[in-house]
């Protein structure tokens, strides 16, 4: 990622209903959601929030996949990993005691099961 890709997915996110869009989005991986109900859970007209969509998809944090008469919209995971990775990658000096807080934070909401149990 370089410079100019993150100012586009911060560009993308610095609207509160494409932010909203992109965090449901997140929330409904890995199915993903049809652009309608996006629209509907976040009470929004379908033609702006096909707007705002389209906006994500450029900034490469959404993809969408035709599936018969709806297009499901999914969240890019590996783009805002990527963005992370961006701004943290000179973290701390090379003090890792000093990034660790930052590090642990960002664990996955979604820790594996217990005892290498399955779900």
């Amino acid at each position: 990622m370089d410079t100019n890709n993150a100012i586009d997915i911060f560009a993308a996110l610095a609207q509160a209903t494409r932010q909203e869009a992109f965090r449901l989005l997140v929330a409904n991986e890995p199915e993903g959601l049809p652009a309608g109900e996006v629209a509907r859970l976040l009470a929004v007209p379908h033609n702006t929030m096909s707007s705002h969509l389209a906006v994500l998809a450029r900034a490469g944090l959404v993809r969408s996949q035709r599936q018969s008469r709806s297009v499901i919209y999914r969240a890019n995971l590996d783009a805002i990993r990527d963005t992370v990775q961006f701004l943290v990658q000179d973290c701390c000096g090379g003090r890792p005691d000093v990034c660790q807080p930052l590090l642990d934070s960002l664990q996955p909401c979604c820790p594996p099961p217990a005892n290498g149990a399955s779900s």
